[in-house]
């Protein structure tokens, strides 16, 4: 099992506020014989639907020594989780949870925006101090 990143509780508290149930801690995604874990499964029900929305959650803290380094570990995981769910769990949606710090840094740059557009990230950015998700960027 990996290790949990920095940020795990204040995702976890954040996603809490928001209206979901934290379903999976770690999500187990089986492929082909091989196990990988995103850090979080979840699920919010959904009144005028019958079925509750389902996601998967990456949460990076992008506190390494190198902010290029950060987004290539999780552009890689990223997408990695994102083939396994589209051929498993084709209804649940991944998204990367990143705090405000990274969202206002490396994302914001010409490289960071061409990255999430063309990689369509979909990405939960997370206030750490306040434990709140800030922006749901689709």
């Amino acid at each position: 099992m990996p290790k949990r990143d920095l940020y795990h509780d204040v995702v976890v508290h954040a996603l809490i506020k928001d209206g979901w149930v934290i379903t999976d801690d770690p999500l187990t995604l089986s492929y082909g014989g091989r196990d990988v874990y995103a850090d979080l499964g979840a699920e919010r029900p959904i009144a005028a639907q019958k079925d509750d929305q389902k996601i998967a959650v990456e949460i990076k803290s992008f506190l390494g020594t190198s902010p290029i380094n950060d987004l290539e570990d999780a552009i890689g995981q990223y997408n990695l989780y994102s083939d396994i769910l589209s051929e498993i769990e084709p209804e649940r949606s991944l998204y990367l949870a990143i705090p405000e710090r990274a969202y206002k840094g490396i994302f914001s740059e010409p490289l960071g925006q061409l990255i999430s557009s063309r990689q369509r990230l979909q990405m939960a950015v997370f206030h750490e101090d306040e434990e709140r998700i800030i922006q749901w960027i689709p």
